[in-house]
């Protein structure tokens, strides 16, 4: 009792704190035995005097603080910040504080707010001044966190900080509310977003410039990044001192701290200002995507010698750039929604462009043209005299369908690849983004289920790439293929010695029918890239292995014929494989086997390569069809066909 009356006349609240949580410490019934005792009076006398000085420290520990507090002192702030919890006044004491530091914490944003207000606006930073002035005010409060926890952690024990960010929090909200103020009435967002919507309601209403958005969105962005950023950190402290604190608590109390880190982080001001603000944004972003890429298209250009039209890297930078801006935000919701909003716009208009552009279809080529050619040639020549000119337009205007037909095949193909790389470099920066720390349990389900959106759509480009091939195929290459391949029949094969050494001097039909598809096939190779080309090749060998079958199963055949035969597909076969990477001996496959047949010296000689005789080869064609080509052969007679046992 003596203790606390000297320290309390010598100004020692330190010491006077330390007996008077002593006497707190104490155990009641130890003190209720000792007043049942033969000093009992004194006791009580001295427990009177001593909870009279208990009320008098806490009085004067409270004004001492107040004083120091409007001073702004901060070494007597903390002296007796210290002494709060000795007197059992953790609450207070954290309340106390928190509103000193408060106090600094908004001294500090309004004078960085009046500074936002005097820039001028040629200044470097200027664009993003308000992202600049959140990211002051959460590094000044993550300053105050980091230098004052020790002292909480010290003298009032672990588990307490939450209670002092929850007082700062309040503080932060106050000043974010100020700093985004300005911001919306500044940078005139409402009425932005207002125009953006009015836009893409009605087409007919004033268009906002896309590039006058540029700025805004890139701030926004920061904006909450920084935002981001500050709560991550607020949570990883809190989580690590609620840790420290409920080491030895009950399951149910450590999901209660949670619960209350969770409710103060979701929904103080702070988060719900900047999803309001991400929520405008993207429908920005949405406008600024979906308009630029519309430019782009109308600016569409072809270079000679380029493969594809510059709309395709212009449209691809854009979703880039937008998709980029997204995840700079440090927003999982806002990356995931700008995802779909890109993939919708590749999907229906950006590809709806190159459909369109396709459907106009491949016109008839020259070689086509070549046998209307003579009448037509005569009646241009007929009116370009009598008009007293030669028009070459309708010659043009066919050479640029056909090469607009080709360009779009590759930046079909092009925009494909582009998905899949960009899935692909978006895998891994949404890996990079949570493994710091953002977003929540559900962030990585979103992200798939948005990339594996993103997959089927690049899937969507190569099925447009295939109806485009087989357009090609069916317009530029059958039509032509198919007359080359039909001269074979005017080619007899029901030959003697004399016709088959002549044939092997001066080749009746294969060596023209390569110089054809050569021929051809050169106008595609410098117009397509190596993948398309190689495809399309891979159509032309199936159609050729179709179509040759066809015109093999009408004509007849003599011993040297067949021999003839088989020479001709070997030429084939290896001009054919010298131009794809596709297995062509594959395609060509039952034509090599009827080529055998064709060779045979006698009908049952089939038996030493049919059934167990057939070794490693596997036979495509089917019995019926080894009769139909035995009985090409003209020296085969119909009964010996008949009498095999296949």
């Amino acid at each position: 009792m003596d203790g606390v009356q000297t320290a309390l006349r010598n100004e020692d609240y330190e010491q006077a704190a330390a007996h008077i949580h002593r006497y707190l410490s104490l155990d009641k019934s130890v003190i209720e035995l000792s007043r049942q005792g033969k000093e009992g009076g004194i006791i009580d006398a001295n427990l009177k005097l001593l909870q009279e000085a208990e009320q008098r420290l806490k009085t004067i520990v409270t004004e001492k603080f107040d004083t120091a507090m409007k001073q702004g002192d901060l070494p007597q702030v903390e002296r007796f910040f210290k002494i709060f919890p000795l007197l059992g006044l953790h609450e207070e004491g954290l309340s106390k504080f928190s509103e000193y530091l408060c106090k600094q914490v908004a001294n500090k944003a309004e004078e960085n707010l009046q500074l936002v207000m005097g820039t001028d606006m040629s200044d470097r930073r200027a664009a993003v001044i308000f992202a600049d002035t959140l990211t002051l005010l959460f590094e000044g409060i993550a300053r105050v966190v980091e230098t004052h926890q020790p002292i909480v952690e010290t003298y009032y024990g672990p588990g307490r900080l939450y209670t002092l960010i929850k007082h700062l929090q309040v503080e932060c909200d106050r000043q974010v509310e100020k700093v985004v103020d300005k911001f919306i009435k500044e940078r005139d967002y409402h009425r932005q977003f207002q125009q953006v919507q009015n836009s893409m309601m009605r087409s007919s209403a004033e268009k906002i410039e896309p590039r006058e958005l540029d700025p805004i969105l890139t701030e926004v962005t920061l904006m909450n990044a920084r935002s981001e950023l500050y709560l991550r950190f607020i949570r990883r402290r809190i989580t690590s001192d609620f840790e420290v604190g409920d080491s030895m608590a009950a399951e149910e109390v450590k999901q209660e701290h949670q619960k209350y880190l969770d409710k103060l982080l979701n929904n103080c001001l702070l988060s719900c200002t900047m999803q309001e603000l991400i929520g405008y944004y993207i429908t920005m972003e949405e406008y600024f995507m979906r308009e630029t890429v519309n430019k782009a298209v109308a600016m569409d250009s072809y270079e000679k010698g380029q493969l594809t039209s510059s709309m395709v890297d212009d449209v691809f930078y854009i979703v880039k750039k937008c998709i980029g801006r997204a995840l700079s935000s440090s927003s999982i919701d806002c990356l995931c929604a700008m995802i779909n909003h890109s993939t919708t716009e590749l999907e229906s208009d950006f590809r709806e462009v190159l459909y369109n552009k396709l459907k106009q279809g491949f016109p008839a080529t020259t070689f086509q043209d070549f046998q209307r050619g003579v009448t037509s040639a005569v009646n241009i020549m007929h009116s370009s005299l009598q008009q007293g000119k030669f028009d070459t337009k309708g010659i043009e205007s066919t050479d640029e369908a056909k090469q607009s037909f080709l360009v779009t095949l590759n930046n079909v193909e092009a925009c494909s690849e582009n998905i899949m790389t960009l899935k692909k470099t978006l895998e891994s920066d949404c890996s990079k983004l949570l493994s710091q720390g953002f977003g929540g349990e559900q962030a990585q389900a979103k992200i798939d289920s948005c990339l594996s959106d993103m997959a089927a759509v690049s899937n969507k480009f190569r099925d447009l790439l295939q109806e485009g091939l087989n357009e090609l195929n069916s317009t530029a290459i059958k039509p032509q293929v198919k007359p080359w391949i039909n001269l074979f029949l005017s080619v007899s094969h029901n030959i003697e010695e004399e016709e088959f050494s002549d044939y092997e001097a001066n080749d009746p039909w294969v060596q023209q029918f390569i110089v054809n598809l050569e021929q051809q096939m050169t106008e595609f190779k410098a117009g397509l890239s190596p993948v398309i080309y190689d495809t399309l090749t891979g159509l032309m060998t199936s159609l050729i292995a179709i179509e040759l079958e066809k015109v093999l199963l009408k004509s007849t055949f003599s011993r040297l014929g067949g021999l003839q035969f088989d020479k001709e597909l070997r030429s084939l076969i290896a001009y054919l494989t010298t131009v794809t990477t596709w297995t062509i001996r594959d395609k060509f496959a039952r034509l090599s086997q009827m080529a055998t047949i064709l060779n045979l010296e006698r009908v049952t000689e089939i038996l030493d390569y049919w059934g167990p005789n057939s070794g490693p080869l596997t036979w495509r064609l089917t019995p019926a069809e080894v009769r139909q080509v035995l009985a090409l052969r003209i020296d085969f007679r119909s009964e010996d066909i008949k009498r095999l046992r296949l």
